[in-house]
């Protein structure tokens, strides 16, 4: 099957994403495309390189001799110290405005290395080859590039849409078991906030998807591409649409920063951020109890998951009042009044979340039953 493309709407104007299977063995002739780069830079991660650099080298050689810049892909390191070392790296090689940057990897090299390209002599040409679930569905589309503080996450980065996006499924082979099973919590996100068919696809598919039989990725990545795309050409900046993304990610960024970046990979979080916004959307009366039901049923499925921590409701609440969406200290949720459908919440009653942080972790241990309801 021929690899789909997708246009995404930016600032800076149009770019591809080339996606599906021998999108990556196109990667010679698509930047070619661009245009004359002075010279070429690939940044990725040491695991990434070993399970797939050979290949990534040989195609995208076709165009002009790279150099390898490596950086290590932990949460934790995803900080302005690695933007530099990745900075000052590029500098030893020779990379001028003019240069083009490839970034290969997951989340973290991507946002990462969009930081870099962004910053770097004031912006260079950049191309992302996105090789996790996560990245490909998500991270690698809409231009948002950062990394973290102590105090939250993405709290420091850029709006920055790449030249080009590379979406080859055939790279998630190599994809470590949990990191697969994680990275499905953003493709169930986008279900949940956009197409109900496709929940009912995940709910009915599960399975065949967790074995990466290769006719349902084909079919899952480039629709989760296409809604990403949709709406980050619709707002690029965040300012309205685009916050139903981060459906379940109010309450995955207080758990990933108040553990330090060490418990959870991304996708772990947003699958715990996912069933707890669930419940607080029932809480507030926005949710219904048999929508509660199938998100968590479907969510459970991609586990196990690192335990929900020992944290204090009120420190994850004020982990919560330092995310990107809050406004003036008030804290914004992504619920959904039904699946397929979602919208941003200012005015959630503070005692209904602390009753969620306080329940779910027994409550999301076990089955929901319909009707739930945190006052017992």
């Amino acid at each position: 099957m021929k690899p789909k493309q997708i246009r995404v709407k930016s600032s800076a104007g149009f770019y591809s994403i080339l996606c599906g299977s021998g999108a990556l063995q196109r990667a010679a002739q698509e930047i070619a495309a661009l245009g004359e780069a002075s010279s070429v830079h690939i940044v990725s991660s040491p695991k990434v390189w070993r399970a797939i650099g050979k290949n990534v080298l040989r195609t995208v050689r076709g165009s002009k001799a790279a150099a390898v810049h490596l950086m290590d892909d932990a949460e934790t390191l995803k900080n302005l110290h690695t933007v530099e070392g990745v900075s000052r790296s590029l500098l030893r090689a020779g990379a001028d405005r003019r240069s083009l940057v490839v970034a290969v990897g997951g989340g973290v090299v991507g946002d990462v290395v969009g930081f870099v390209a962004a910053s770097y002599l004031r912006g260079v040409d950049l191309v992302q080859v996105p090789t996790t679930i996560v990245a490909q569905v998500d991270s690698s589309i809409g231009g948002k590039t950062g990394v973290n503080l102590p105090e939250g996450k993405n709290l420091v980065g850029a709006f920055y849409p790449p030249k080009l996006i590379l979406t080859d499924p055939n790279v998630l082979r190599s994809l470590p078991e949990r990191e697969f099973r994680g990275g499905l919590a953003e493709v169930i996100k986008h279900s949940v906030i956009a197409d109900a068919k496709m929940f009912a696809y995940l709910e009915k598919n599960m399975e065949t998807i967790l074995r990466r039989d290769r006719a349902a990725l084909e079919y899952l990545i480039p629709r989760n591409v296409a809604i990403k795309a949709n709406v980050v050409s619709r707002d690029e900046r965040e300012s309205g649409l685009r916050e139903i993304l981060n459906f379940g990610h109010t309450f995955a960024h207080a758990l990933e920063s108040t553990t330090h970046y060490r418990r959870f990979q991304h996708g772990e979080a947003v699958a715990w951020g996912m069933m707890a916004a669930a419940l607080l959307g029932h809480e507030a009366g926005v949710t219904r109890a048999d929508d509660v039901s199938r998100i968590v049923a479907l969510v459970r499925r991609i586990g196990p998951f690192p335990a929900w921590p020992r944290i204090p409701a009120k420190t994850l609440i004020a982990s919560m009042r330092s995310d990107k969406k809050a406004r003036g200290g008030q804290i914004r949720f992504v619920l959904t009044p039904q699946i397929g459908k979602a919208g941003s919440y200012d005015q959630v009653p503070l005692d209904a979340v602390q009753r969620v942080l306080h329940f779910a972790p027994q409550f999301l241990s076990r089955p929901i039953p319909t009707g739930w309801s945190a006052h017992g």
